[in-house]
């Protein structure tokens, strides 16, 4: 994809897998967007979502928009394979099927859509457009597998499956791909996890999060690769717990 450099240049600032402590900040210094979702608890598919942007060089983060409903995996959510570190504390961690969305703190590195390249000029992100051979493989045993790739730009399919993801219509008109598992990518651990369209109100997901479509798009709009943004996802308790360890921002409600 044309945007693997961009990742390459983004993932030097992280480097352990999901089961690996990490030392390093959770936030990269240079980040200047953040996305932040929180739940009433962890086993919650309901929650809140926020914006946060450093508007001036070496400034704290602004709070830029309030909470937005949003809707995640049915049964809750799980720790994920993302920026953070893992420690003793954290127990149940995000596999394959579970039904659940990954908890921690994530790149953003895309958005995505079935609107033509040409039309999307004014974006800040790195686009992708949906079409009939665009996929996003979450066979556990596939050396493709968390990858969004083109089929016919692929060798030897090794996959048994996989999200086609022009099939689910109004869900992928519009996203926002979320580095889950990118780095050191575990076999199971995992995949295909967006931000997307909500289309019933308070419906559930299989692990993504969604928002209704209109601020959906203005989260889109205001997104830039060059500010390296992030996504924080965390129920209430564990975003106490973190929020002075992560340098997360106090969230006004």
């Amino acid at each position: 994809m044309n945007n693997l450099k961009i990742l390459i240049i983004i993932f030097f600032l992280v480097l352990f897998s999901c089961k690996t402590e990490n030392k390093k900040r959770v936030i990269p210094i240079n980040t200047e967007q953040l996305l932040v979702v929180i739940t009433d608890s962890v086993s919650s598919s309901l929650g809140l979502i926020y914006g946060f942007e450093k508007l001036t060089e070496d400034a704290n983060f602004t709070q830029v928009f309030n909470g937005f409903k949003i809707s995640l995996g049915k049964n809750g959510l799980a720790w994920g394979k993302g920026l953070h570190p893992i420690n003793a504390d954290m127990e149940d961690f995000k596999k394959e099927g579970d039904m659940k969305s990954p908890a921690g703190v994530f790149l953003l590195e895309s958005v995505f859509g079935f609107k033509p390249v040409e039309k999307m000029n004014h974006l800040k992100m790195p686009y992708l457009q949906i079409t009939e051979m665009l996929e996003c493989v979450d066979d556990k045993n596939s050396k493709y597998y968390n990858k969004i790739i083109e089929r016919n730009k692929v060798d030897t399919i090794d996959w048994n499956s996989s999200e086609k993801m022009i099939k689910y219509g109004k869900w992928y008109e519009q996203g926002i791909v979320v580095a889950h598992n990118k780095v050191e990518t575990e076999s199971g651990c995992g995949s295909c996890i967006f931000i997307h369209n909500m289309v019933e109100l308070n419906e559930t997901t299989v692990g993504c999060t969604e928002i209704d479509t209109v601020n959906l798009k203005a989260i889109i709009n205001w997104l830039d690769i060059k500010k390296i943004p992030v996504f924080v996802q965390l129920s209430s308790e564990d975003y106490k717990i973190y929020k002075n360890k992560w340098e997360l921002p106090l969230i006004r409600e």
